[in-house]
């Protein structure tokens, strides 16, 4: 097992981070509608569909659900779920449904990292998890009037996520846990569009969670067998360039 006797040292305060990127959107938002300018990209709201690029940063962590042998046995007294922070990019594509109303992907590579911090006896285990993720999700967006050169929206959809780095192949007999390549999950979130002359600019803050069970149960270790399931809770920060 990896061992380390270090406490969280990084965390990430979500509600700080919502707060404050709302805050910065409104004040965009304000700014735009006090200033008298033209229309841009008038001809954008008539293309059929469109695309462009992403990539923003992402933090997550682990759900866990104790198992019975957690709670029958004193091997480990507590199992914390730690915040970690990744970075992630890719392509959009978008398909206008109605005025109101688009469905889109963003197919993504994420590098996303989650820990969890094992409580026993005598030490603390902290042990990171590293994914190399390949996340695609389809997603309907709902939009509000376009206000001169700028839109409110909100999306929800499913996602499918492909680890590439997932460990339940490993040939280690001593893994803390083992973790299943496969995930599907949703999307929840919320973003604001600016237009301007020759592109639109799209931040966006989204909660992206995960439903499967992402333990692979082919361990002996008593770290493996405390957890009786593990999901993925994600908070995405992201920004669109669209054509």
């Amino acid at each position: 097992m990896q061992t380390s006797k270090f406490r969280n040292r990084f965390h990430i305060p979500v509600c700080k981070v919502i707060a404050a990127l709302l805050l910065l959107m409104f004040a965009g938002s304000f700014s735009i509608h006090a200033q008298s300018e033209k229309m841009n990209n008038a001809e954008h709201d008539d293309k059929p569909y469109y695309f462009g690029i992403t990539l923003g940063f992402n933090t997550a962590q682990y759900k866990v659900s104790q198992s019975k042998y957690f709670t029958d046995f004193d091997t480990i007294m507590d199992i914390t779920p730690l915040w970690r922070p990744g970075f992630q990019l890719g392509i959009l594509g978008n398909l206008r449904l109605s005025r109101f109303i688009d469905i889109r992907t963003i197919p993504s590579f994420m590098l996303r990292e989650k820990a969890l911090q094992f409580t026993l006896k005598d030490t603390v285990l902290t042990n990171s998890f590293e994914s190399i993720l390949f996340s695609m999700p389809i997603e309907l967006k709902f939009k509000s009037d376009r206000q001169t050169n700028f839109r409110f929206y909100v999306c929800a959809g499913s996602k499918l996520d492909f680890d590439f780095n997932a460990n339940n192949k490993s040939r280690r007999e001593n893994e803390i846990i083992r973790i299943k390549p496969f995930d599907f999950g949703y999307n929840l979130g919320l973003g604001f569009e600016f237009y301007f002359p020759n592109f639109i600019f799209s931040p966006e803050i989204k909660i992206s969670n995960g439903l499967g069970n992402s333990l692979d149960r082919n361990s002996d270790e008593p770290t493996n067998k405390a957890i009786e399931k593990i999901s993925t809770r994600m908070l995405i920060i992201g920004f669109h360039i669209e054509g």
